[in-house]
């Protein structure tokens, strides 16, 4: 089971490629070399690599979704739109599509975010926009961890 964790700031060289920083490379251990899935984020302007095995498993809970059912169907097409398999080529780097590249805002610097099971790749710029501490934690935390606040200490 993947635990990636961490920040790595990086910077896409003028083909779209950039080298999947070395921590997060350990981290996947022998996953980095089966390859990856790379797709946007359904609810951040930013991307998702997911390592092969893992795309595998989100892939199929999709397939398992009734396509006779609207609501499925419209999230089957929105999620699976775009998702591209990629590859690290001989020096270590990815080969970012152009398309996903526009999605995200993705400029010349970068950073890769471990996110468990998969890797965000944001712009630097809507990366630290998204961390600038508008979303209140402690209420946020309350509420997806259960429990208020005031309950726990807070």
């Amino acid at each position: 089971m993947l635990d990636l964790l961490g920040e790595y700031p990086s910077t896409l060289d003028a083909k779209s490629r950039v080298l999947l920083p070395a921590a997060l490379k350990k981290q996947l251990g022998g996953e980095a070399a089966k390859g990856f899935v790379v797709n946007r984020d359904v609810f951040s302007q930013c991307l998702v690599l997911y390592p092969k095995e893992e795309w595998n498993k989100t892939s199929a809970d999709v397939r398992r979704l009734n396509r006779f059912d609207p609501d499925n169907v419209e999230f089957i097409r929105l999620f699976l739109n775009g998702a591209t398999p990629v590859e690290l080529d001989a020096n270590g780097r990815l080969l970012i599509p152009k398309t996903l590249m526009d999605y995200a805002k993705l400029g010349k610097d970068i950073v890769f975010s471990g996110m468990g099971d998969r890797i965000e790749v944001w712009s630097e710029e809507l990366h630290k926009r998204t961390l600038s501490g508008k979303v209140d934690f402690k209420s946020l935390a309350a509420k997806v961890m259960g429990g208020s606040p005031k309950a726990n200490g807070a």
